[in-house]
């Protein structure tokens, strides 16, 4: 690369990070607030996410920080346990990946079933609705997500019943937050679309509060950036309770590295120039949640919406997200006063809308129109999630993956009717899977079959066919022969795979084969 090209990169990568910056910093603040912390938590998180992230990262256009798809996870596990046993789980779950990545397993963090992603992803936006929409009235949110989502109309019924308070004139700055960024996105010319609605929405909710000074809640941050960390203590040690706290590592790793993963093959998409380290990735995502939990921070994962919006606004390097993270701390060191004006009703209102647009994605309702079957796994990983927990909600997705795929691949139906051409023959329809399992069933209906008669085998429905399937009918043809009868196979649209089994397959004379 010139010098030319290298100061077009440079500068391309700077612009990118102060559009990423920009999206980041109320993002980062809503999330901690979301998950119970301080806003400079989520601020310093996002300032790891991108100084060791960034610099490690196997998707250089990856921005890594706090998510919002964790929140649910994170509030959980500090109402269960203390900030800094939170640090610790963190830490594992760092190693977790650590040790994922060592050992060449990023790409199978991918090997999950679109409709559990969906449903994880819907459950998570479902949560996140319920949950900011009280902190959003400047109220605090139950433990239960389910009591949350169940409150949302009984608090809306109870503020319009009564009268006019700092609850109402939160609720008012979190719908006008709103409105303000569907007005931007929709209205805005093109050359002004860089600039993020998020942004102006919470600047001009900020400057409204304060040129009117509405009693409501604003963001607190500490003097003191240092006070946003908290190590590890030795009391948290006293409390670890190795297998409870392992198994929420585990969740907590195979959740972000799952949505990390996911993120980067996204952004492969939107770059075809660039290709991911999975495994890269991995390691430097581990190596960021070690850092983030010693010092007591939020969970890191990589993010689609900082991550489009990095590669939109024009990034050719990681040096866009390292940067990000610099202007993070720049401005919570520099400008803190500026902070402390944002109504907190305005970033719950953010959360409420990406809340929103995980529930309601475009690729979950495409998951109707694929299939019923995924979309019923959608729909029960979704509700398990909702009426019980996010680990609970995956895991039964998983297994309903895992049950469907199995029954694939041991169902097979069989239809028998006489050829209309030649009333001495008939005709075998088979779909599904023929396996080992569907053996049985598959000679039933050949030993119902009388001596001498002319089978055909139409395959043309049939998804999959294994050698034993084969050596039946094998073995039948071979009985079949004495009497006169004759075995002929119609391959119709299954794959060359099975094809190639039955070509390899010792031949028997009398045995036909014949593609439709």
């Amino acid at each position: 690369m010139n010098s030319s090209a290298r100061s077009d990169s440079y500068f391309s990568d700077f612009v990118a990070s102060i559009v990423v910056f920009l999206v980041a910093l109320p993002l980062c603040m809503g999330i901690a607030i979301a998950s119970g912390v301080p806003a400079s938590v989520g601020i310093m998180t996002g300032v790891v996410g991108g100084l060791i992230v960034g610099t490690l990262s196997g998707s250089p256009l990856q921005v890594s920080g706090p998510a919002a798809g964790l929140v649910v996870m994170v509030t959980e596990l500090a109402r269960q346990h203390s900030i800094e046993t939170l640090g610790l789980v963190v830490v594992m779950a760092g190693v977790m990946q650590l040790v994922s990545g060592a050992f060449g397993l990023g790409q199978w963090f991918r090997a999950v079933p679109p409709a559990v992603i969906h449903g994880m992803l819907s459950g998570i936006g479902l949560l996140l609705i319920g949950s900011q929409f009280q902190v959003m009235a400047d109220e605090k949110p139950s433990a239960s997500g389910l009591e949350n989502l169940i409150a949302i109309p009984n608090t809306l019924g109870q503020l319009l019943s009564s009268t006019w308070s700092e609850q109402h004139i939160a609720l008012v700055v979190g719908f006008g937050t709103i409105a303000g960024v569907l007005l931007w996105d929709k209205l805005i010319p093109k050359r002004f679309k860089k600039i993020p609605g998020s942004l102006i929405a919470i600047v001009a909710a900020t400057l409204i509060c304060e040129l009117l000074a509405l009693p409501i809640k604003r963001v607190e941050i500490p003097d003191n950036i240092l006070q946003s960390f908290h190590l590890p203590s030795f009391s948290a040690l006293q409390n670890f309770k190795a297998f409870e706290l392992l198994l929420d590592a585990l969740a907590l790793a195979f959740i972000a590295s799952t949505e990390t993963m996911l993120t980067a093959a996204a952004i492969d998409k939107m770059t075809p120039t660039l290709r991911t380290d999975y495994d890269k990735e991995l390691r430097a995502q581990g190596v960021g949640n070690v850092c983030a939990g010693f010092l007591g921070l939020l969970p890191i994962t990589g993010v689609i919406a900082r991550s489009g919006v990095n590669v939109a606004a024009g990034a050719k390097s990681r040096l866009s997200s390292v940067l990000h993270g610099v202007w993070l701390v720049a401005f919570v060191l520099l400008l803190g006063n500026v902070l402390r004006m944002v109504p907190i009703a305005s970033l719950a209102a953010l959360l409420v809308f990406t809340g929103y647009k995980l529930f309601l994605s475009k690729e979950a309702q495409e998951l109707r129109k694929y299939s019923l079957a995924e979309f019923g796994i959608y729909f029960v990983t979704l509700g398990s999630i909702v009426f019980f927990d996010l680990l609970t909600g995956v895991i039964v997705g998983v297994v309903l993956s895992v049950a469907k795929l199995l029954y694939i691949f041991s169902h097979l139906t069989v239809r028998m009717q006489v050829d209309p051409n030649n009333q001495a023959s008939k005709i075998m329809f088979l779909g599904g899977a023929a396996t080992f399992l569907s053996l049985p069933k598959l000679a039933q209906f050949l030993d119902a079959i009388p001596d001498g008669t002319e089978l055909h085998v139409n395959l043309n429905r049939l998804e999959y066919v294994d050698h034993a399937c084969f050596d039946l009918l094998r073995s039948w043809e071979q009985r079949q022969s004495a009497t006169g009868g004759q075995l002929i196979i119609d391959w119709g649209t299954l794959s060359a795979k099975s094809k190639r089994e039955q070509d390899t397959t010792p031949t028997t004379p009398g045995i036909a084969g014949r593609s439709s």
